[in-house]
Formats: structure tokens, C-alpha cells, sequence
């Protein structure tokens, strides 16, 4: 049965959302933090795996069946669809953190709202933005090129590569994107939350080891402790607890606003590595992420109805 939807983030909304972009404005800089000791893709492929181990505990728990049977037509194949770009986000997510600061790695991962504003609408009308929300997206979008521009101008030997960073994180940013047009605007909307993230959470865990080793990293256990530590937090609050909740808020409110309104993630992830790893912090830096959160003031401002066109 269909879940009643509204039309604006209220109270519960914007609480959840506000929990959810602290922490992961926090794992971002934790996922930098722990490249040192264990690369990238195998990283990911850890915190994945260990998210679907407890999501499949939990869904057993609760007596929440996996079954397709009832499912809608298609909804198996919007599942795989959202995998493939949910795994497609994470790896280049990851790549990323090797060649640029989490920092800015996270702003252009979160230009994920352009794509899904630009999509969505055209299977979707009533997620369509009216003209003042546009305004925010293109606040959003210059803040989004002022950081690019803020990377380019560096003439740190160490930052020579940034400009491959700043790429993958787009592409993240996109597949981010995508994934959230699939889930809201194909028959995987009318799945169960646990169901829709198996589904991401699943393919990125088989893709994610394949990849590794096509790339050549080394795979080890012998990790220290701060390590374990970093696997489990992400594991366990990352890729289980923190999503499941996105996934049941996209089943509830709007995923544009929504996904305009965790822009505030780069805040919080500039203010951690600027603390934790000593990232830089200019003013170029700082001016990008006001426009991106005046970005989120004008998209989540409430309004009537948009009408759709003649």
C-alpha cells in the first residue's frame, strides 16, 4: 500500500536530516583519515558488507520478508539499476579521497540535487521546483564552482592532482543523484525501505571487491585498532542506521528538497577536517558553502503548488 506523502519537510524531517548530514559530515573525514591504513575500495567494500550482514539481521528480526513475490513488476530490475549507481557513487567517493580533501571531495559529491532537480520532474511533476527554488539551486551550483575554481588556482605541489579528486567526486555526485530518481520514480518506491537499501547495499558489496582487486589494492587484516574502529562506525552507523533512515524519509517527503536540504553536509565536513586533519580553509572555500546554505534556504522555503505546464 502506497505510503501517504507530504508536500513540505516538517519537524521530524528536518531533525532526522540535520542527525544524519552531522554524521556524515563526520564520516567523510573519517573515511580520509582511514585511507592511510586501508585503501579505498576495500574500505568500502568493508563498511557495505558489514551494513548488509546487520540489515539482513535486522530485516530477519523484525520478520520483514525479502521475498519478491509481492512485489510490483519491475521493481527487481529498478532495484539492480539503483545498485549499480548506488556502487557506482561509493567507489569514486572513495577513489576521491585519494587525491583531494574530504572537504571538497563532499561538496562536489553534493551536487547531487542538480541532477536530481534536472531528472526527476520529467517522471515526477509534482517534484517540480518552482521559481525561487531555482534560484536556490543556482546559488548552490556557483557555490559549488567556486570551489572548483579554489582548487585550480593551487600551486601546492601536493594538490597537483586535485583536479582528478574534484572529477570523481562529481561523478559520486551523480550517481548519487541518479539513484535517487531510480528509487522515487520507478516501482521501487512502493518497496519497503529495508528492501530498497538491500538492494543498493547488495550490488555495491559484490561490485565493490571486483573493482579492488582490478585495481591492484592490497588487501590485509592486521589494521590497528583506530582502524577496526573507523570499519565498524562506518559499517554499523554509516551504511545501516544512517541510510535506512534517508530511505525512509525519500518514501515520506519530497527528495528534492530533501536532497537540496543535506547540503549542509560540506559544513560539517569542512569544520571536522579543518580541526581533525588540519585541511585548509579559504575564503574562497568558505564563500562557496554560504551560497550552497542560502542554496538551501530558498529550495526548502515553502509554497503552493506548482503548475505544471500547458
Amino acid at each position: 500500500m502506497p505510503v501517504a506523502r507530504k508536500e513540505n519537510l516538517d519537524t521530524l524531517a528536518t531533525t532526522l536530516l540535520l542527525g544524519c548530514c552531522l554524521y556524515w559530515g563526520f564520516q567523510q573525514v573519517l573515511s580520509k583519515a582511514t585511507i592511510t591504513e586501508v585503501a579505498p575500495l576495500y574500505q568500502a567494500f568493508w563498511r557495505f558488507g558489514l551494513g548488509t550482514v546487520v540489515l539482513l539481521l535486522w530485516c530477519r528480526v523484525r520478520g520483514i520478508s525479502l521475498s519478491g513475490a509481492q512485489e510490483p513488476a519491475g521493481a527487481a530490475r529498478a532495484g539492480l539499476l539503483a545498485g549499480l549507481l548506488f556502487a557506482t557513487e561509493f567507489a569514486a567517493l572513495f577513489l576521491a579521497f585519494k587525491y583531494t580533501t574530504a572537504s571538497r571531495a563532499t561538496i562536489f559529491l553534493y551536487c547531487s540535487p542538480f541532477w536530481v532537480a534536472l531528472v526527476l520532474p520529467h517522471f515526477v511533476k509534482s517534484e517540480r521546483l518552482n521559481r525561487v527554488q531555482w534560484l536556490g539551486l543556482v546559488c548552490a551550483f556557483f557555490g559549488v564552482l567556486l570551489a572548483l575554481s579554489d582548487g585550480w588556482r593551487t600551486d601546492d605541489a601536493a594538490h597537483a592532482n586535485a583536479w582528478w579528486g574534484d572529477g570523481l567526486a562529481l561523478l559520486a555526485g551523480l550517481g548519487w543523484g541518479l539513484t535517487t530518481c531510480v528509487l522515487r520514480a520507478s516501482p521501487l518506491q512502493h518497496v519497503r525501505p529495508e528492501k530498497q537499501l538491500l538492494w543498493q547495499m547488495g550490488v555495491t558489496t559484490l561490485m565493490l571487491p571486483v573493482l579492488s582487486l582490478l585495481l591492484g589494492e592490497r588487501w590485509q587484516l592486521d589494521f590497528s585498532a583506530f582502524a577496526w574502529s573507523s570499519l565498524l562506525i562506518q559499517g554499523l552507523i554509516g551504511a545501516f542506521a544512517s541510510y535506512l533512515v534517508w530511505m525512509w524519509l525519500l518514501t515520506r517527503y519530497p527528495a528534492t528538497r530533501m536532497s537540496v536540504f543535506v547540503f549542509l553536509t560540506p559544513v560539517f565536513t569542512l569544520v571536522v577536517g579543518a580541526l581533525w586533519l588540519r585541511e585548509p580553509v579559504t575564503a574562497t572555500l568558505l564563500a562557496a558553502l554560504a551560497l550552497v546554505a542560502g542554496g538551501i534556504v530558498l529550495v526548502n522555503r515553502k509554497s503552493g503548488p506548482v503548475k505544471a505546464a500547458a
